[in-house]
């Protein structure tokens, strides 16, 4: 497959005039479209736009390459557009970008046309390439520039590779050697080897870049260039297993700053100015500098949501499982032991459980895992187990045993982390001949000696916050239940996938582990003001159909089923598109039907869902009422402040 299978004529637009960033992603979305490799254009918007949420896709030079994976893709694509006058695009140089490509790639296992696109990612580093498709006439130019380049560049590559296989059988090794790696594994990937590889032979210098894509792991390091390269570069945006470099210099930076700045970074390792790793892969991880530090905040939300990400699965899962089998109860299947009363109530019931049970563990351990890499996430999942489990002082005196909870895991996983960091840099003081115990032995045992220690003292403590706090919210008056609600219900649309709304339900989830009325209380707050953002998009663009572009009209619709499913992020593309507009009302929306879910007495077993389970929730019509109220609050002040568009922007003639 060539780069010329996926870019195809009516995908190409030379001479593009996008007035900002917004604007550019919308016209290359419509260029995706017009080629047939989309089946829903507004889920696709919504993934190319959260890419970019998590950093520009701009590279600098005039270049950027929007991109996503997703089911919205129906087959794998390319689209490009030339902007003569260039476009602000958040480019790291601050410079217009005057070439965009955009990228679709299908959410499948054949990742064959993945390569292609780390092939047109590797030629855009070329100047004269970009330079040429920059002054292409028309479409017709622009496939062929890239077609010739691309035969010469699988030329060069061929002849690359049997020099390199030469060299190694001659012994001689690159001096340099690099890992890339961008979260989706596209383009960026391929950007930054290239750039690193460019920049090391300018310099006289020979690198061996190894790129870890969604194709996996190509041009692998092997054991002996590791021993006979002088220093390793890491431009990365996810973990590395280090295990390998031990003893040698690594320098970790981001894959941005390996497209940017490689001569940069070259030159640290040239000098010596790069740390040295030694141990295992924690050791290494731990002693690695990043040449971008972030703030202990940032640091630290970073690690609680490793854990988060990981627990979901299980919260989601196990907890529609419980509600399954309420469900079956409450469809009159049984009446005693609620939840269990027949045979496949009692089947979902106990999975679910079980599910739900891992919760603890998983987020203490995952948390560990992303302060001290592996060996802290045996050390993490004990002390979350323990949380979970009630392990104190109390079994000394025969008392009943005492759980810290939820936030007794969310402090095992930070306190375990911690601990193997400590434990990390002590053993650094032990003999080498030691070495090969600690991972396997010093690390975990003295590591989950000390997590019991910590949770024996500690979980009483937490134990005695969490029934406080129980308390405080059985006994809160219906007043201020229903401020909790609605504060809870508008923060699940400041962001919409973002922290607040991650907090939000975090604390919603915590509470309903709680197994209190409260809990499920919350929970439905949380759920139904997640459940608001997408409604609101969907019942202005049905109603007040002069508010919107047609194309903003045709995806309305869409949101109707995603608002309904609790998937907030259907709203983000309208959100990234007029956010002063769309996040208050959104906001206002939430807030209100927060705040009436938790007025009516609604509760929510089930963690997830939406309206999917409302056979669950308990007075389920209010529910809906609450619902429908806060929709179509937030859709009236949303429509009231988006002024009507003319009838040539609308479409509306």
């Amino acid at each position: 497959m060539k780069i010329t299978d996926l870019l195809k004529k009516e995908s190409i637009k030379i001479g593009g005039a996008p007035v900002d960033k917004q604007d550019a992603i919308n016209q290359m979305v419509d260029l995706m479209v017009s080629a047939g490799n989309i089946n829903d254009k507004e889920k696709y918007k919504a993934a190319v736009l959260a890419r970019e949420a998590e950093s520009t896709t701009a590279i600098g030079e005039g270049i950027a390459i929007p991109h996503a994976k997703t089911d919205a893709a129906t087959k794998p694509g390319l689209a490009a557009m030339t902007v003569p006058d260039g476009v602000d695009y958040d480019a790291p140089d601050e410079e217009p970008s005057n070439l965009i490509f955009l990228i679709a790639a299908p959410n499948t296992e054949d990742n064959v046309h993945l390569e292609v696109l780390s092939r047109l990612s590797t030629l855009l580093m070329d100047d004269d390439f970009t330079d040429a498709l920059r002054g292409a006439k028309d479409a017709d130019e622009f496939l062929a520039i890239i077609d010739k380049t691309e035969n010469e560049k699988a030329e060069e590559e061929a002849a690359k590779e049997a020099k390199a296989a030469a060299a190694a059988a001659g012994g001689d090794y690159p001096d340099l050697l690099a890992i890339t790696a961008c979260p989706t594994g596209i383009a960026h990937t391929y950007m930054a080897a290239e750039a690193l590889e460019k920049q090391a032979k300018a310099m006289g210098l020979t690198l061996k870049a190894e790129t870890q894509g969604s194709v996996g792991a190509k041009n692998v390091l092997t054991a002996d260039e590791i021993a006979h390269a002088k220093g390793i570069i890491i431009a990365a945006d996810k973990n590395v297993d280090l295990a390998r470099f031990a003893g040698k210099q690594v320098l970790q930076t981001n894959v941005s700053a390996g497209i940017n700045k490689p001569e940069e970074l070259i030159k640290k390792i040239v000098a010596n100015e790069a740390p040295v790793l030694s141990g295992d892969a924690s050791a290494a991880a731990s002693a690695a500098a990043s040449t971008e530090k972030d703030s202990l905040g940032h640091t630290l939300y970073k690690h609680l949501m490793n854990g988060v990400s990981h627990m979901l699965p299980f919260v989601v899962g196990g907890g529609i499982m419980i509600a399954l089998a309420f469900l079956l109860d409450r469809a009159g299947m049984g009446t005693s032991s609620y939840g269990s009363s027949t045979p496949l109530a009692h089947f979902f019931k106990a999975t679910g459980d079980t599910a739900f049970g891992f919760m603890l563990p998983i987020l203490a351990g995952y948390i560990a895992m992303s302060i001290a890499d592996r060996p802290g996430l045996a050390v993490g999942f004990v002390g979350g187990s323990l949380a979970g489990a009630g392990y104190s002082w109390g079994w000394l005196t025969g008392g009943a045993a005492v759980g810290g909870g939820f936030l007794g895991a969310l402090f095992a996983g930070f306190v375990g982390g911690y601990i193997t960091k400590w434990l990390e840099k002590t053993c650094d003081k032990l003999p080498d001949s030691l070495e090969g115990i600690k991972p396997v032995l010093i690390y975990p045992l003295v590591g989950i000696l000390l997590m019991g220690l910590v949770m024996f003292t500690v979980n009483p403590i937490f134990a005695a916050i969490n029934t406080g706090m129980t308390n405080v919210l059985e006994g809160m008056g219906t007043t201020n239940l229903v401020l909790l609600g609605a504060v809870v219900g508008g923060m699940m649309s400041i962001d919409m996938g973002g922290p607040f709304n991650k907090a939000a339900y975090v604390f919603g989830t915590a509470m309903l582990e709680a197994g209190t009325a409260a809990g499920q209380s919350i929970m439905a707050s949380v759920m139904v003001g997640g459940m608001v953002p997408p409604i609101v998009i969907a019942l202005s663009t049905t109603i007040f159909k002069n508010r919107w572009t047609a194309n903003d009209r045709k995806a309305g619709p869409v949101n109707y089923i995603m608002g309904l499913s609790f998937i907030s992020e259907g709203a983000i593309p309208y959100a990234a598109a007029d956010p002063a507009r769309v996040i208050p009302s959104c906001i206002i929306g939430s807030a209100i039907a927060g705040g009436l879910s938790a007025a009516f007495h609604c509760q929510s077993p089930a963690p997830h869902g939406g309206a999917w389970v409302i056979a669950v929730i308990t007075n389920p019509v209010m529910y809906l009422v609450a619902l429908l109220v806060g929709s179509v609050a937030g859709c009236l002040i949303l429509s009231m402040l988006k002024k009507p568009l003319s009838p040539e922007e609308s479409g509306l003639q």
